[in-house]
């Protein structure tokens, strides 16, 4: 064969060759390597042969030759995820759509475009330029995370909080199905009828199904938008200033945090004129129509005021609005600088307990001798704890996942959720039963095995079972008692 191809999956690896072309297929040690992983820290995953489709029937092919097979499947965008969602278990057909990357049409009159899975983020944000609409979920892997991958884990992004989420803005997906047939949910007009099982889909993390056009609902442009930079000598009159917005009546575009660390990595990385003295900074973001806006601009410098805010830096024009934002979106890049590996945590807690949850965090990172830095979604709660370390270092994964468990702990003990927009995953699952009953539990694997009764979509991802993805691939990452 051409392919270094593992033992016990020559017939596999030939079928798929027979079912989408030789060229579409590969076995070889290098490639299984590359994608036994996604984003996140999770290692040891295994994958069997990697297929690259470019169309729906290329897909449920796939599908169909891994059921004959009796083998799992396993979707996979950009590989961008972070909670473990993509990382194969038990030498999986890992179904990679990246080469379906067309953006298929876009009906400015509808406000709809029919887009293929493995289309970038940002892609279809500047096709979009000129005609008065775009796509609103915006995550901070923008430039690389696929629109599969952001319905998977019902991604959202800075521009979220008066925008929502993904599902939000998703009318109608192409699935093929676990048993390989192909489907429609949702509809491009309406909510359409019956169970919505359009919005069970979104955020399935490739459990339920493997989407292969989606049809995203456009937002038309604001009129008017502004940007502001708030800086702060504490994180508390930060977070009291987030609060105060929201009880202003003031929902804004973004409303993002930023602590000192992130600002000076950041500002050594981008120059964006973040103040480097500051404890932390708000990015407030406001659109709409300009009396409104400018309405809005002066509550916000009025309460920001009032929780002993320093300088308000209202953006003067296009460009430097960029500017503040590429500091944002560029910060999980700026820490590289500091350490060569970090654990980006994903959980929610209520916007009024921001700042007591902060200071429990700092203080359980720091207990076991990492860096923090937090930079995250503060107006809806959503934090995102960055623990910062170098891996060669003896112990050091052990004390990153320990802290990673009071994280969540902290967040839950606060009256939060597991996760905002990052998904289940891997990661998380384990945590599933400290926020949901068995019988919560059970209706969420009922709806499970209504999409996939035998479970080869995805497995082990998402609902504790009594067998682990750990066991099966020699995951040792898994912190010490917790459920998997």
């Amino acid at each position: 064969m051409a392919h270094d191809v593992p033992a016990g999956t020559g017939d596999l690896y030939l079928d798929l060759v027979e079912a989408i072309g030789e060229d579409r297929v590969t076995a070889g040690g290098g490639a299984r390597h590359l994608y036994s992983r996604d984003s996140s820290i999770i290692e040891g995953g295994h994958s069997g042969p990697v297929c690259f489709p470019d169309s729906t029937s290329q897909v449920s092919a796939c599908v169909r030759v891994a059921l004959a097979h009796g083998r799992d499947f396993v979707p996979r965008g950009a590989g961008t995820g972070l909670s473990g969602g993509a990382v194969p278990c038990n030498d999986p057909v890992v179904i990679a759509t990246t080469r379906m990357n067309r953006i298929l049409e876009v009906d400015q009159e509808r406000r709809i475009a029919w887009v293929e899975p493995g289309v970038v983020n940002l892609d279809l944000t500047r096709h979009l330029v000129g005609t008065g609409l775009h796509f609103a979920p915006d995550p901070s892997s923008q430039q690389a995370c696929t629109i599969g991958g952001n319905l998977a884990n019902n991604s959202g992004g800075p521009h979220c909080l008066a925008y929502g989420v993904t599902s939000a803005h998703v009318a109608a997906i192409e699935v093929v199905l676990p048993d390989a047939s192909v489907v429609t949910l949702g509809a491009e007009v309406g909510d359409g009828v019956g169970y919505d099982l359009r919005g069970a889909f979104v955020g399935g993390e490739g459990t339920l199904g493997i989407a292969t056009r989606i049809a995203v609902r456009l937002t038309p442009d604001p009129p008017v938008v502004r940007t502001l930079l708030l800086d702060f000598g504490s994180i508390v009159d930060a977070a009291e200033t987030v609060t105060g917005i929201i009880a202003a009546g003031i929902v804004p575009a973004a409303l993002e945090m930023m602590d000192q660390k992130v600002i000076v990595a950041v500002e050594q990385f981008v120059n964006a004129g973040y103040p480097l003295e500051a404890a932390a900074v708000l990015i407030v973001e406001l659109d709409g129509l300009p009396g409104g806006v400018e309405r809005e601009v002066e509550i916000v410098e009025t309460v920001a005021a009032q929780n002993s805010v320093g300088e308000v830096r209202v953006a003067a024009d296009d460009a430097e609005r960029d500017l503040i934002w590429k500091g944002r979106k560029n910060a999980f890049g700026a820490i590289a600088h500091i350490k060569p590996g970090y654990y980006l945590h994903d959980t929610v807690v209520p916007r009024t307990r921001l700042a007591e949850v902060v200071a429990k965090v700092n203080e359980a990172v720091e207990r076991h001798d990492l860096i923090v830095m937090n930079v995250f979604h503060a107006g809806d709660g959503n934090l995102h704890p960055l623990l910062v370390f170098d891996p060669r270092e003896p112990g050091t994964m052990e004390r990153v996942h320990a802290a990673g468990e009071e994280i969540v702990r902290i967040s839950l003990e606060a009256g939060g959720v597991l996760s905002g927009e990052h998904g289940i995953g891997l990661e998380k699952r384990g945590f599933m039963p400290l926020l949901y009953s068995p019988d919560d539990l059970a209706a969420q694997g009922s709806l499970r095995a209504a999409f996939d009764p035998l479970g080869h979509a995805n497995p082990f991802k998402v609902l504790p079972t009594g067998a682990s993805c750990g066991d099966v691939m020699g995951l040792a990452e898994v912190p010490e008692g917790v459920w998997v």
